[in-house]
């Protein structure tokens, strides 16, 4: 008797390395909320834990754990504004100040990616075939 193999949380055959470093491709919202959001968020607790716990200055601790975190996060939100067909440089919006965070999560975790293919390559697996 075999046992069946268990799905993937998402259909994305992107790896993670590729995910969180590489700014080329596109991914769906849910990858962007799963990884760009929850997942950052996440590993920006617990870096903050362990930094904590080697009694590191705290000035140091925000410095280090936003160095560490910012390429990642600005590949996820330029994949996703691929899969919305725009630039990778909107990523800039982040420059400001509280309206930049708040529009960055709007617009790539609410808005719909382009069907089908576009400039940055075939669709998220995650999103399902292209329409005819």
């Amino acid at each position: 008797m075999s046992a069946l193999p268990s799905p993937p949380l998402l259909d994305d055959p992107m790896p993670p390395w590729r995910l969180w470093l590489d700014p080329r491709g596109r991914i769906g919202r849910a990858t962007f909320w799963l990884h760009g959001v929850i997942g950052l968020l996440g590993m920006a607790l617990l870096l903050r834990a362990l930094l904590d716990i080697a009694r590191w200055p705290q000035d140091e601790v925000d410095q280090w754990v936003g160095l560490l975190l910012t390429w990642p996060l600005l590949a996820i939100s330029a994949k996703r504004w691929h899969d919305r067909d725009r630039s990778g440089w909107w990523v800039l919006v982040l420059l400001l100040p509280v309206v930049g965070v708040l529009w960055l999560l709007a617009d790539n975790g609410l808005v719909r990616g382009t069907r089908g293919p576009n400039r940055f390559g075939p669709p998220p697996a995650s999103a399902g075939p292209a329409p005819d």
